[in-house]
């Protein structure tokens, strides 16, 4: 009996043991980002739990010394415009995938999210010629068009996985009474796909705000850049001084909206995630 009891207190202690040193892993760099982003000078090398003296002065200077407002500006544009084409684009594809019978669609969505697996760098020569014919070319519809190749294999993937699920019941009255399948995507199944559009739209997202490779590629001016490329091209008073304090003030500025988003939509995010996983 004893024995029981202590293995049950052994196995949680270990588990909260475990569990503390996640969240320990994956917290204290954004906390030691924050009190980076408040030291200044020589005080950026000493190890304090807290500065003594907060200096403030980097978040302004980030705002002050580049267009750094533009630039999350632009992350946004860049980033609603994929996920809303992503989606719009994944959410019909799905319903043809997952709902309507023909040949060769399992060998259709292993292409789709076969392209997924492509690194950046093998598909970057092409698409720069793509972007440039178009003449988009340090414009922000580059970026977002370029970006629906890593967000858009995933969402068709994902939305299709949840779309098999949905009961047929639902499509075949809506077939009785008439209605075309357009009507059949936007007034019956979009209802019940809520959790997995929230899901699949917060990570194209992230994904979208935190690309840097097309973004430092297809854009030239400051004023067209987004932010991972603004904070990676932060520069000092001269070539040797690395700003450490600005850098770290606007990993914070762009990193805290990731949060609330992740935050607010929690509980979507782990329906959406597990739907489909089960079923009936």
């Amino acid at each position: 009996m004893w024995n029981k009891k202590i293995r049950r207190w052994l196995g949680k202690g270990a588990f909260c043991v475990l569990l503390m040193a996640i969240i320990f892993y994956t917290v204290f760099p954004f906390y030691w980002a924050i009190v980076s982003s408040l030291k200044s000078g020589a005080t950026l090398f000493q190890v304090d739990f807290w500065p003594r003296d907060p200096y403030w002065d980097n978040y302004v200077a980030v705002f002050r010394e580049q267009p750094f407002g533009r630039n999350i500006l632009n992350s946004l544009f860049v980033s609603v415009s994929t996920v809303m084409i992503s989606l719009a684009l994944a959410l019909a594809a799905a319903y043809a995938i997952g709902r309507i019978q023909f040949r060769g669609r399992m060998l259709l969505l292993f292409v789709i999210l076969g392209v997924s697996m492509f690194p950046q760098v093998a598909v970057l020569s092409g698409m720069f010629e793509l972007i440039n014919s178009l003449g988009l070319y340090n414009n922000l519809w580059a970026l977002s068009l370029s970006y629906m190749i890593f967000t858009l294999p995933f969402t068709v993937w994902v939305l299709t996985t949840f779309m098999r699920e949905l009961p047929k019941e639902l499509e075949e009255a809506a077939i009785v009474d008439g209605a075309s399948p357009l009507a059949i995507v936007w007034h019956v199944f979009m209802p019940l796909m809520g959790p997995a559009l929230v899901t699949t739209g917060l990570l194209a997202f992230i994904a979208a705000w935190n690309e840097f490779l097309f973004a430092l590629t297809f854009t030239l001016t400051s004023e067209m850049r987004t932010v991972p490329v603004a904070i990676a091209l932060i520069s000092g008073a001269s070539a040797y001084e690395l700003p450490w304090g600005n850098i770290m003030a606007a990993s914070v500025v762009v990193t805290v909206p990731l949060i609330v988003l992740v935050l607010i939509f929690q509980r979507r995010i782990v329906s959406g995630l597990t739907a489909g996983s089960v079923k009936g």
